[in-house]
């Protein structure tokens, strides 16, 4: 498959959808599922490196999954060491840069300086801008964005009317990079979930009914040759 590269999506976002029914169907336990999950992630991250795709963003554990059995939550914690431990060193080698999307301070420690170790190291980094949402939800971000500029127009720094799109931005955890132009989610469920919210607002939707295990390089590329092939208008009419 060949797109373009001026018809690739700049920014891919990727809620990845469908791991516990995956290990439900093969009779194994949820925390394999996970684990069979982040190889389709590998598997799609180095993908969109190799393509040009600019930012990548994947929805890897919200606010709301602290909710899940503490069995589970505990085997994601776990995954995401395994992660940074085995794959940091791929990522840093193909000059990915890392970004985490969320708020880290609610992290367990070990996972916390995992990830910060992970930033710190790849933030010179000029190639796909690999965001990770751990502890994530968009109303949570966005109600961060607008306690910071409460706090700005308090201290005298700035007047309510001076206030502008490019200010909110600057407070989002995606600050500096472009609006979400695809979002992907797996599984064939049709809903956002509090991701990305604010970015997604022009995004073109893909919900392919591929459980995110079984996710590979052709569904990626199916989904972009779908985006390719839609007329964005943004809200005006071309002509």
């Amino acid at each position: 498959m060949s797109i373009k590269a001026e018809l690739l999506p700049r920014h891919v976002a990727i809620i990845m959808d469908g791991n516990g029914r995956w290990a439900k169907q093969h009779r194994i336990v949820v925390a394999l599922g996970h684990r069979k999950g982040v190889e389709a992630l590998r598997s799609v991250v180095r993908y969109a490196s190799d393509i040009g795709i600019q930012v990548l963003s994947i929805f890897a554990f919200s606010t709301e999954n602290w909710n899940r059995p503490q069995r589970e939550v505990s085997a994601l914690m776990a995954l995401i060491l395994e992660f940074f431990a085995s794959e940091i060193d791929e990522l840093h080698g193909n000059d990915v840069q890392i970004r985490i999307l969320g708020e880290k301070s609610a992290l367990p420690d070990a996972q916390r300086q995992a990830v910060t170790a992970a930033e710190e190291r790849t933030k010179n980094n000029k190639g796909l801008q690999l965001n990770i949402a751990l502890n994530y939800g968009a109303r949570d971000e966005l109600l961060r964005a607008a306690r910071a500029l409460a706090r700005e127009v308090q201290s005298g720094t700035l007047k309510p009317e001076e206030i502008t799109a490019s200010h909110f931005e600057a407070y989002l955890d995606t600050a500096g990079q472009p609006d979400v132009d695809l979002l992907i989610r797996t599984s064939g469920e049709m809903r956002l979930s509090n991701f990305l919210l604010y970015q997604n607002a022009y995004a073109e939707l893909c919900f392919p009914s591929v459980l995110w295990p079984d996710f590979d390089q052709r569904h990626f590329q199916e989904a972009l040759q779908a985006f390719a092939a839609r007329d964005r208008r943004f809200g005006g009419r071309n002509t």
